[in-house]
């Protein structure tokens, strides 16, 4: 549907509305704390901080790489935590050969680079709007185009795109080590078209994001823990977020801790688009070795959850989780990262 006006605003991806009433949404934008560095990461090749060897990959491309090794793995809720309807049962064997990912979700900076060389203009910047959330709104009340009555909390407002995430009072400004968002599947794939990469299997994508950790719950092991160790809402949503972690939307895409494999926030943050079509069923015939998807459907996969994830409705930012979304949607959480061509 590239290149056609989207008919409503599309609510972010896999969110059901909480109970209770919903606080009238606030207008602004705030973070506790800024990134340290705004115009980049001065982090080299060599180990990051979770001890993984990493490595940056030659082209233009030039995000940090982590390496998983070619292994036999459990992929799926092991422990019944999963949504019903998300299809992260059964769970099953799955071989997947060596590959190299991004460490981190690709960033504004990056995403900067492809646009000036290549002149891309997003599917959000040709529809005319995109899905922000309520509280991160920087935009007149005359750019809110619309307001879905099942996710109030989503606005689709005009002139959102990803180089004014939160609408068109929203720049760039201090987020250029920031994931960037309001980039919809096919805008992830034109980017990878550029920089001679991939996204990333589900299989894959579930597998880097264990980290090695077969069967947990979470990148780091199966407890949440004292702490903080990914970001999620913290709060009331999707009226009240006290800002615990630090952030109400977007992280810096090195903040927190990498898991075994040198991957930075694989849960929380941002929603990561996956190459695979979306199928509810497919675990159930899903092939032994490197897995790939269903062959056909009408939405494609994403993983990891984001900022906007919260136990009294979502508790999506699990190594196993899954969501969808037409691959045209776009919206203020959603993101990606790639992986080498073999």
């Amino acid at each position: 549907m590239a290149g056609a006006q989207r008919p409503e605003p599309a609510p972010g991806p896999a969110e059901r509305p909480p109970e209770g009433p919903v606080e009238r949404p606030a207008q602004g934008h705030s973070r506790a704390h800024t990134p340290a560095s705004p115009t980049g990461s001065s982090r080299e090749s060599g180990e990051n901080d979770g001890g993984a060897p990493t490595t940056r990959p030659a082209g233009r491309h030039g995000i940090e790489q982590a390496t998983v090794p070619g292994q036999l793995f459990r992929m799926g809720d092991a422990d019944g935590a999963g949504n019903p309807g998300d299809g992260e049962t059964p769970v099953h064997e799955v071989w997947l050969d060596a590959f190299s990912i991004d460490a981190t979700t690709v960033t504004n900076a990056a995403f900067a680079r492809f646009v000036a060389e290549t002149g891309y203009h997003t599917e959000s910047e040709l529809f005319g709007y995109s899905a922000v959330f309520h509280l991160a709104l920087e935009a007149d009340l005359d750019d809110v185009v619309g307001q879905p009555p099942q996710t109030p909390w989503w606005l689709g407002v005009r002139g959102a795109d990803w180089a004014h995430p939160a609408g068109p009072r929203s720049s760039l400004t201090g987020l250029a080590e920031h994931p960037v968002v309001q980039v919809s599947w096919n805008d992830a794939l034109a980017y990878c078209a550029w920089a001679g990469r991939r996204l990333p299997t589900e299989a894959e994508w579930e597998c880097a994001a264990r980290g090695g950790l077969a069967g947990a719950r979470y990148p780091w092991g199966d407890e949440w823990q004292e702490g903080l160790r990914c970001n999620i809402w913290q709060g009331r949503f999707p009226a009240v977020n006290t800002l615990a972690d630090g952030w109400l939307t977007t992280a810096p895409v090195r903040e927190f801790q990498p898991n075994g494999y040198g991957l930075w926030q694989s849960v929380g943050n941002v929603w990561e688009w996956c190459a695979d079509w979306w199928a509810e069923g497919y675990y159930a015939a899903s092939p032994t070795r490197n897995p790939a998807g269903p062959a056909t459907g009408e939405q494609r996969s994403m993983r990891g959850g984001s900022y906007l994830c919260h136990d009294s409705y979502c508790n999506r930012y699990r190594n196993s989780a899954r969501a969808s979304n037409t691959p045209d949607s776009a919206a203020g959480n959603v993101g990606f990262r790639t992986v080498a061509l073999a």
